[in-house]
């Protein structure tokens, strides 16, 4: 097995090899055995779906999913490995809020950063400058916290992910030996990644979603093949194009289960921040510490639930893509140590 795990990519796996030393070559110009024989009708392919055809080593069955087999196989990845997903999605996401948290009652209980020195006589636009101003005070050190934490998470889960379709067990600290080699890489990907979207989306929207669609496989191709940032930018174009429609499908529906379970998870917390006192005129108000630490109570409880589930679409998406363009279910069986249904005799 090589260093990415047997998900190299085809240009990779196609580069010539050095043979064997000893190997009997031939002479330049000589036939070697069954060279140029060509078989005497054509050979059906392999068939691509049926139970026999379509082993099962892990959370999916290695043939082009549907998009019911990639919902499932996310979930059933959690439950399987629930400690590499769920623990550690809890954990980080425990330590980003609380660092959250922090940052921003130091900014507001022990800097005057955000006291407002305008007069009474300030134009609307230099208030709404002010508010923007105080709006990434307050924001940066959590942008901050988030990206780092959850560019080690991405890389955790994707790797975990990546051994549940083989089947294969994992702890979080080899999937972390994995991810770690290539962590800045993968850190430097989702900046840029965040920043091509973000240019897209103030040109116009459309543009935004359309980028963030093609690009959406990037990390995932540079933490399982290991491939660099340009390539996996480039891999992720190659394999969205053709497939961008039902890829933002998927996506976008995985979105919209994330956001409502999120919101479900969010409903018993935000009244008790003063919702229900909104609503009906009763019920607590609390102050300002007590709201932020439930409201980032709720954020972790969401995220633990959440981010496992789209990180592992993500990565099944893009294992569906290289199955359906690649044929990289026959070398995942290989991984697996399966062997796929052969061809049919005729």
């Amino acid at each position: 097995m090589t260093d990415t795990g047997g998900w190299s990519s085809p240009d990779d796996r196609n580069r010539p090899q050095d043979p064997p030393p000893g190997q009997n070559q031939g002479q330049p110009g000589q036939a070697q055995p069954g060279e140029g024989r060509q078989p005497p009708y054509p050979m059906p392919p392999p068939p691509r779906s049926g139970p026999q055809a379509s082993p099962k080593p892990g959370v999916i069955p290695l043939r082009p999913l549907g998009l019911g087999e990639i919902l499932d196989g996310a979930i059933t990845a959690i439950r399987t490995y629930p400690k590499q997903m769920l623990g550690v999605s809890a954990l980080m996401s425990t330590i980003a809020n609380l660092l959250s948290l922090g940052a921003v009652l130091f900014i507001v209980n022990q800097t005057t950063w955000l006291y407002s020195d305008l007069p009474l006589t300030a134009s609307e636009a230099d208030r709404a400058l002010e508010d923007l101003q105080v709006a990434l005070i307050v924001a940066i050190p959590s942008i901050i916290i988030s990206l780092l934490i959850g560019t080690f998470l991405n890389g955790v889960l994707t790797v975990v992910m990546g051994k549940a379709v083989l089947g294969q067990p994992i702890t979080v600290g080899e999937a972390w030996s994995h991810v770690r080699p290539r962590f800045g890489a993968l850190l430097g990907l989702s900046l840029l990644y965040a920043l091509i979207v973000i240019v897209g989306a103030v040109l116009f929207v459309i543009p935004g979603v359309w980028l963030y669609v093609l690009f959406s496989l990037c990390s995932t191709a540079l933490i399982l093949e290991g491939a660099t940032v340009g390539k996996a930018l480039g891999r992720s174009r190659t394999l969205v194009n053709g497939a961008w429609w039902r890829t933002f499908g998927i996506l976008l529906l995985a979105t919209i289960i994330a956001s409502v379970l999120a919101q479900i998870v969010q409903i018993p917390f935000s009244l008790a921040t003063g919702g229900l006192n909104t609503v009906t005129g009763t019920g607590p108000t609390p102050g300002i510490e007590v709201t932020l630490l439930l409201t980032a109570l709720a954020g972790i409880i969401a995220e633990t639930i959440t981010l496992p589930f789209t990180s592992g679409v993500t990565t099944l998406i893009y294992i569906d893509r290289r199955m359906r363009r690649e044929g990289m279910d026959i070398e995942l069986a290989r991984q697996a140590g399966v062997t796929p249904q052969p061809p049919t005799t005729w």
